[in-house]
Formats: structure tokens, sequence, C-alpha cells
């Protein structure tokens, strides 16, 4: 019977049957050899790239943030900003292509590059291979509200070397300690710098704004505000003054034609002319307090008063004429120069009381508009003022931080944990390779295996046949193996043998040379064996 007999007439009489072990074993040895070769070319493709790819080692360095040492309440820093924004801004002073350049060729790094590749591409890759972490944790700001802070950073980087790995790691550290420290000491600096000269020029501004307001002062020195009450109790007083001279001189008006009356009616001397005319003079007040100066008798009254002082005056002139001996007339009429002459200086006092009111009311006028601009000139003041007291405040305060960082007792980076020879490489990661590839080639080689099993219609045993067939099987020729198969056979048993103690033999020396030195594994071992 021929082993690869099929029949699609018989198709249809074939039953789905479930499969059982010893059909699993019977695919197996079928199939074994499209299991084998897939599963161990996929292996030996992943040892070949877990044993070539090259070892890359990392060395990293942990550095603290470290807060100021004494409180912030005593002493407030000029070097304000988040500790994230910080660091970035030390690495991109780090990382620049100078300073990576002088790295590079300090420690001969990418020496297989180095024809190949311009300046910029080795310090892009350098830049890859630097390595920047940050620490965080959660605490509480002064609100007592839950924050996460960054309390320190990782800085590694990577290479082939182990050695100059280490030593770049190191020189990084240095540097970023370095240009920390720099860049504190130089804000501070600078911020002490600009606040000693901005305070400098508010006070310029501020002795300029004096000089102003003395100027000020100078050309407006009785109408400035705080001289409005004085200048007002001034004028108020001037005008009292005034009242009380017109009200004298009002009585002094009354005493006066007093006087004239009683003057009038008393002779100086016993001369009828004198007699005639003072009556005279006592009619013409009469007269005119009824009727005007054009009224007949005014006139003729007028007419004859003025006969008789021509007609005294020249009898005065002539030898022998002597003036009034009348003791009461003369009494009279000093009292009536005596108020005369009072009422003069009453007027007098008057006008220069008017005056001095007037330039008591000018200045009065006057404080309203001067006092604008006089507020004014004294709030630009004020405000330079407060402004320089708060900059003067800012600059001792900058100049204790500038001690601080000096002394290095602000916020600064300390190295906690330096970088480490690296003892083994972090990448690749060949026991996850060599894994992933004895899992690939088991997949791998199943699924071919699979496929051509599946894909196969021959028939493979009596058992199949029989179930193809609606006739009953009577006999089944067993496979007869030759004395040059059986020593083919033999030879490929100790092939195979032979091969399963290479990989045992290369797996060990995998795990020596890449996972862990065999001493060490032993020596574990024992260690955690149980004691009998």
């Amino acid at each position: 019977m021929n082993p690869n007999l099929s029949n699609e007439n018989m198709q249809p009489h074939m039953e789905e049957q479930p499969l059982d072990i010893g059909n699993y074993v019977d695919i197996l040895k079928r199939r074994k050899w499209r299991l084998m070769i897939p599963a161990f070319s996929i292996l030996l493709i992943a040892g070949m790239v877990a044993l070539l790819l090259p070892a890359v080692y990392r060395s990293s360095a942990t550095i603290l943030i470290e807060e100021q040492e004494i409180p912030a309440d005593f002493v407030m820093t000029t070097v304000t900003g988040y500790a994230e924004q910080r660091i970035q801004v030390t690495k991109q002073r780090v990382m620049t292509t100078t300073k990576l350049m002088e790295i590079i060729d300090r420690f001969d790094l990418y020496k297989k590059y180095r024809e190949r590749w311009t300046t910029d591409q080795m310090v892009e890759k350098m830049r890859e291979d630097i390595r920047l972490g940050f620490i965080s944790a959660d605490t509480k700001d002064k609100s007592g509200r839950a924050v996460t802070a960054t309390i320190a950073f990782t800085l590694a980087y990577q290479g082939k070397n182990p050695a100059k790995v280490q030593k770049v790691t190191d020189t990084l550290v240095t540097l970023f300690l370095d240009e920390n420290l720099k860049v504190r000491q130089r804000k501070t600096t600078e911020t002490t710098k600009f606040l000693e000269e901005e305070a400098q020029r508010v006070n310029q501004e501020l002795a300029v704004l004096e000089d102003r307001i003395g100027a000020f002062k100078a050309r407006h020195i009785n109408s400035l505000p705080e001289m409005f009450q004085v200048n007002q109790q001034t004028l108020n007083q001037t005008e009292s003054e005034i009242q009380r001279g017109r009200d004298q001189i009002r009585l002094l008006k009354e005493r006066e034609g007093y006087l004239e009356t009683q003057l009038a009616s008393i002779p100086e001397i016993q001369d009828p002319q004198k007699e005639r005319l003072k009556a005279l003079e006592v009619e013409l007040v009469n007269l005119k307090s009824r009727y005007t100066e054009h009224y007949p008798d005014v006139k003729k009254v007028l007419i004859e008063i003025e006969q008789l002082s021509q007609q005294i005056n020249e009898k005065s002139t002539l030898p022998g004429w002597e003036p009034p001996d009348n003791a009461a007339y003369i009494t009279l009429s000093s009292q009536l120069a005596s108020v005369r002459a009072e009422m003069e200086s009453l007027l007098d006092q008057e006008k220069a009381l008017n005056a001095k009111a007037e330039v008591y009311r000018q200045r009065i006028e006057t404080t309203p508009r001067i006092e604008k601009e006089y507020a004014a000139l004294l709030v630009d003041r004020n405000n330079t003022r407060a402004k320089y007291e708060d900059l003067s405040r800012k600059v001792m305060e900058a100049s204790v931080a500038l001690g601080l960082e000096k002394e290095q007792k602000g916020e600064r980076f300390t190295l906690i944990e330096p970088a480490r020879f690296p003892e083994k490489p972090f990448k690749p990661n060949r026991l996850a390779i060599a894994l992933i590839g004895i899992v690939l080639g088991i997949g791998a080689g199943v699924g071919v295996a699979a496929l051509a099993e599946f894909s196969d219609q021959a028939v493979h045993s009596p058992k199949d046949l029989g179930k193809l067939s609606p006739l009953p099987l009577l006999v089944s020729i067993p496979i007869i193996i030759t004395p040059d198969e059986q020593d083919k056979q033999k030879k490929r048993y100790w092939t195979i043998g032979i091969c399963g103690v290479l990989v045992v033999i290369l797996c060990i020396v995998v795990f020596h040379f890449f996972v862990m030195d065999l001493d060490i594994f032993w020596a574990k071992v024992i260690r955690r064996a149980p004691v009998m």
C-alpha cells in the first residue's frame, strides 16, 4: 500500500476525530526537521545578535538640591525659580558644543567615528548619551498645601568603555556643580549691582525733586497750602482792624461836626464882622440842609460870606492886627485840629491796611493753584523716596545674599553619590534577547510544522487509511529499516547529541561572561543551600 495514497472520493467518508497523544507524537516525528530547523535558526540568530551587539556601560551620579542654611525669613535669596528650570538652564550651559568637544578630545571619545562624522554629529551623539533625571518628593509649602518638589537629580553618561564612562560622568558632574555656583554668584552679583545703580539713580531723582520743591517754596513761600490758615487769619485780623478804624473815623467825623458847630457859635474876638461871618456860616449850613447851592438865598449868603472873609483877611494883614484872644475858641480849635489830624492818621492806616488785605487776598486766591502743583511735586517726592527706601532695603538683602553665595551657604548642589565604575553593561540584555529568540524559535518551528501538517492530505498510517475507506483493513506492512538506514540514524543521533552538548556549553559560556561569573554563582548557590 502506498503511504501517500489519497482518494478524493473517500474524503466524504472521513470524519473529524480529536487528536490524542499518539497523534501528536507521530506529527512530531514526521515534522521534526520542519520544527527544529526554524527553531534553531532563529535561536542561532538571536544568539549571534546577543553576542555581537556591543556592550554599553552607564555611570550615574546623584546630586542633592540643598536649601540655604540660613532660613529665608532672615535672608531672602536673589536667585529664584523652580529647581527643574535652573537645572535645565545649567544643562544648556554645560552641554555647549565647545565644552562637549573639549570632553570628547580629552577622553578620545567616538574614535572610530572621527573620520566619518562632523563635529555637530559627534556633539549630538554625546548629548544623546547624556541622561538627566529628576528625583521628586511630596512636601508641603508654607500654606500647608501638598506639592511635589524636586529634591535631587541624577546625571548619567553611557558608552562602550567603562573607565571612560566613569571619568566623563565625573567631569560632567564637576561642570554642573561649578556652573551652578558660577550662575548663582553671577546672578546675585548682577542683581546687587543693578539694585545699587538703580538706587543711585533714584537717589539722584530724589535730590532733583528736593531742589525743585525748595525752589518752588522760595517762589511761593507765602502762598503755600500750609500758609493758608495763617494768611486767612491775618486777612481776618486786617479786615477787623480796618473795620475798627472806620468806626473810629466815623466817631471822629461826628466829633469834628460837633466841634465845628461849637466853634462856629463862639467868636474868636469881639469883632462884629467875624460875628456876622459866624452867623452867616450858621445860616448857610441851615440853608444847605434845605436847598441846593443854586438857590437865591444860598447864593446871597455865599456872596456875603465871601465879602466878609475877604474883608477880614485884608484886615488881618494890616499892621497892629492881633490873633483871636477868646480862650474857648482856642480850645475848640485845638480839639478840632487834633480830631482832624487823628482822622488823617486813621485814613492813612486804612489805606495801608487795605493794601495789606489785598496782598493776603491774592495769596489766598493763589493758594489753590499753587496747592495743585505743590501737591504733585510732593507726591512725586514721596513716591520717589518710598522707591529709594525699598531699593535700599533690597540692596541690603542682595548684599547679604551675595555673601551667602560666596560662602556657599545658600541653596546649592551637593554630590551625594559620585559616579561609580560600571561593572556590567546595562544594555544589551543578552539574556532577554536569548529568551526572546527561544520563544520566537519555538513558535516559528511549531508554526511551520503545523502549517505543513495541516496542508498535507497524504495518508501516513493504517489508522488514517481505515478512516478513509469504507472497507475493512485486512493487513498492514510495517516500515522496514535497512542496516544503512540504521547507521545513518545512529550518526544523526550522535550529531544531535553533540549539538546539544555544544549548545549547553555555549549557554554556560554566555552565562559566565555576560550574566554572572560562575564562581560567584556557585558561591551564592552554596550560601543559600540548606545545611543538613
